[in-house]
């Protein structure tokens, strides 16, 4: 009785044990333009449920020997693959408990047997007309969501090119070398990471914000873009006069992000604590830092981060100015500013992962630093 396929016929699922019922509701849906599939069993009837095409509506006798339509109707809604399919009860009964049963099965109409023709025609219409529009909503909720989806990987990757660009912007200035900023943004996130659980860290140190401090922490010298050549790449000790103007480099660093963001109208930016590390990065604990002298939890968490990692990797590196210290110097260097030059938990966290320092600064080595990690 099934009619030839025609994908823009609405199809119905027709589920009754007994021949003598399923002929006059079938005919009078093919008279009225529908498609149709037959069911004689519940489980017949999901079987048929589940297959593509889905039917578009299920008409489903309630009395049937193996399971009955509270059964099948139950077990339709649970699925989710045909739980969007509304389901019409046909049956002899006609109690109001019989019609709550129904409902409370899942089943969004009832109709007693037997039928009127244009009753049923018209119950399944309206129906169908519903499941359209539900269908419809679904539909645009799901491109919506995957919109949002794209739309914030996007944003992810024009925030993640907005500080790489900045940072090769440092780095054409600097003699400190690209694998220095990746580096200590490896040694961030480790020591974050390590201290997310920290009574006096865990409420800041959220998964987002972890990463938002290991994608800013390249900027930390975005600053030194405004130091003079001569100061900036000068072999020998600096004098006090060119160490003033060398401090300002963290003044110059947070106004270049915070111009940045007011030229893209940027309020609540992802660049918050790109603007906390390059301007507070040289900070101390003891306040004894530039450029404000802030002391303790005065000094913003990300940069006393960033202040533990920079200072590692600047012991372990050469530079125009010095040779390269071991790690196990660097390591005795820093521990000496347990309290004074560095947060104690941070510093504590520190030492605890110095293996996994030497490890990050192993993988990405430049030659400056290579014999320094094997002593």
């Amino acid at each position: 009785m099934t009619q030839p396929a025609d994908t823009h016929r609405p199809l119905i699922l027709v589920v009754d044990d007994a021949p003598d019922s399923i002929e006059p509701i079938v005919l009078c849906l093919h008279r009225a333009g529908f498609r149709t599939r037959i069911a004689t069993n519940g489980e017949r009837a999901l079987a048929l449920a589940g297959s593509k095409p889905l039917p578009d509506l299920i008409l489903l006798d309630i009395t049937m020997p193996d399971k009955d339509g509270y059964q099948v109707c139950r077990m339709l809604m649970n699925d989710p693959v045909t739980a969007s399919i509304p389901v019409i009860f046909l049956t002899i009964r006609n109690e109001e408990v019989d019609e709550q049963l129904g409902f409370d099965a899942g089943a969004v109409d009832y109709i007693t047997k037997p039928i009127s023709p244009p009753l049923v025609l018209t119950r399944i219409r309206n129906h169908l007309t519903l499941k359209a529009a539900s269908d419809f909503l679904r539909d645009r909720n799901s491109y919506l969501e995957q919109e949002v989806v794209r739309r914030t990987r996007e944003l992810g990757l024009i925030q993640d090119a907005t500080i790489v660009a900045m940072a090769s912007l440092a780095e054409t200035r600097d003699n400190e070398t690209g694998n220095h900023i990746r580096r200590t943004q490896m040694y961030l996130r480790a020591l974050a990471r390590h201290l997310q659980n920290h009574p006096r860290f865990h409420a800041e140190l959220c998964d987002e914000n972890i990463e938002l401090m290991y994608k800013s922490a390249p900027l930390h010298d975005i600053g030194k873009v405004g130091i003079p050549d001569s100061i900036l790449l000068k072999p020998g000790k600096l004098s006090t006069a060119e160490f003033e103007i060398m401090k300002t480099h963290t003044t110059l660093g947070r106004d270049a992000i915070s111009k940045a963001e007011a030229l893209f109208g940027i309020s609540a930016s992802f660049l918050r604590f790109a603007k906390e590390i390059a301007y507070s990065h040289q900070e101390k604990w003891d306040g004894s830092g530039y450029p404000l002298g802030l002391a303790g939890e005065r000094i913003p968490l990300s940069a006393r981060l960033m202040a533990v990692a920079d200072v590692y990797d600047a012991l372990i590196s050469t530079r125009v100015y010095k040779a390269a210290y071991t790690h196990e110097e660097a390591v005795d260097i820093l521990r000496k500013g347990h309290g004074s030059h560095f947060d104690p938990d941070i510093l504590d966290a520190f030492i605890e992962l110095q293996d996994d320092f030497r490890a990050i600064a192993r993988r990405f080595a430049d030659s400056e630093i290579e014999g320094s990690l094997d002593h």
